[in-house]
């Protein structure tokens, strides 16, 4: 947070296929090393793998998994006394998409699949399903922030 000027938010840019703000954001994140390209052809590839195995249009897959995935909690450490609590705290909508969206291509990268929008593919049908190793980190999120919730109290 700066002392002097806010943090003027930049706007968000529509993938250039289906104008959605959601996939242009997904591919940024897909992206490395400024190759986006690269990073437009696997997510371009994902949806035409996603729609040959659910029958179902690639985008609304990606967004019902994306929705799946995002989580509504999660736990920030206060230093209160001389003791770290983990305290239970709400996720802005802008940070639980960021969160969702790097759990899936974190976990898309350990998948057992050839190439990336393969490995990609799977954890979005997983997701859109409501199965896979990004909801189960959601899962885990959501319990650490249940089990710590005696400590909601300490939140400012």
């Amino acid at each position: 947070m700066p002392r002097r000027k806010a943090v003027v938010k930049r706007e968000k840019v529509p993938d250039y296929k289906f104008k959605d703000l959601l996939a242009g954001q997904f591919i940024n994140h897909l992206m490395r090393r400024g190759e986006k390209s690269i990073a437009e052809r696997i997510f371009y590839n994902t949806l035409e793998i996603v729609t040959k195995k659910t029958n179902q249009p690639g985008l609304s897959v990606f967004k019902k998994a994306l929705e799946n995935v995002r989580p509504v909690l999660e736990v920030k450490p206060r230093r209160v006394g001389g003791a770290t609590y983990q305290v239970p705290v709400e996720v802005r909508p802008a940070r639980s998409i960021a969160l969702g969206m790097r759990w899936m291509i974190s976990y898309a990268k350990q998948r057992g699949e050839h190439s990336m929008a393969e490995k990609l593919a799977g954890e979005l049908v997983s997701a859109s399903k409501n199965e896979g190793a990004s909801i189960k980190k959601k899962e885990d999120t959501h319990k650490m922030a249940e089990a710590n919730k005696a400590f909601a109290h300490f939140r400012w």
